[in-house]
């Protein structure tokens, strides 16, 4: 019983034994701040290629264009890999959207979660990618849409600007805003077994290619997808 005349639940228990255990003058030892910093390279060569082998090693694919490219591209993939209904959230760039071959679905209004569900692929930007890791985050901003988008449909088309490719993933965690929904892409969405075989597709896209713009200054500003 404590002084309460109450019984000590066990978490009250489990640290009053470790207090006694180190005793009163037992001082806990200092945590070292002196974290190395943050990568500050950008956009670099070296590092798009980095982030286009890492990302290729988890059976996606990637794409380095010109600004005027994109929708050129989106349209090969889209061709290659058979997608004729994809999803473009609020505020995607309309100059990436080829304009034949593909009907373009508007999630604004949003789309009944059928209707996700029901599309080929989704076209979406991105907030930041990490080299190192190979790793895509979004954060439901402009061009990026709500999370269910990423989530739901078959493939994933995703276009990133060079200048959004930080070093490694600490670099990239100092772009993000806490506060918004991050969505965190490493590869197609896959899992294994027991029995060590790979099931692609189980929680998330099955296929993702990732198309990325390597000329800054030739990107088309945002604008809303419904013209």
């Amino acid at each position: 019983m404590n002084a309460d005349g109450q019984a000590p639940d066990g978490r009250g228990v489990i640290l009053d034994r470790i207090r006694r255990a180190l005793g009163p003058d037992r001082d806990a030892p200092p945590v070292p701040r002196d974290y190395a910093p943050a990568a500050v390279e950008v956009g670099t060569p070296e590092l798009i290629t980095l982030f286009a082998e890492r990302m290729e090693g988890t059976h996606a694919t990637v794409r380095r264009v010109h600004g005027a490219e994109v929708a050129a591209a989106v349209a090969d993939i889209a061709g290659r890999r058979g997608l004729r209904r994809i999803i473009t959230p609020p505020g995607l760039d309309r100059r990436w959207l080829p304009e034949a071959g593909v009907e373009w679905l508007a999630d604004d209004p949003p789309l009944t979660t059928g209707r996700v569900e029901g599309a080929d692929a989704v076209l979406t930007a991105a907030t930041v990618a990490a080299a190192d890791s190979g790793t895509l985050v979004l954060d439901g901003g402009p061009g990026q849409g709500r999370r269910v988008l990423s989530l739901l449909p078959d493939a994933m088309i995703v276009v990133l600007r060079a200048e959004q490719v930080v070093a490694d993933f600490p670099a990239a965690v100092a772009r993000m805003d806490p506060a918004r929904p991050l969505t965190v892409v490493s590869g197609p969405s896959a899992t294994v077994d027991i029995e060590l075989s790979r099931v692609d597709g189980v929680h998330g896209p099955r296929e993702l290619d990732v198309v990325i713009i390597e000329d800054a200054a030739a990107e088309a500003p945002l604008a809303d997808p419904r013209g």
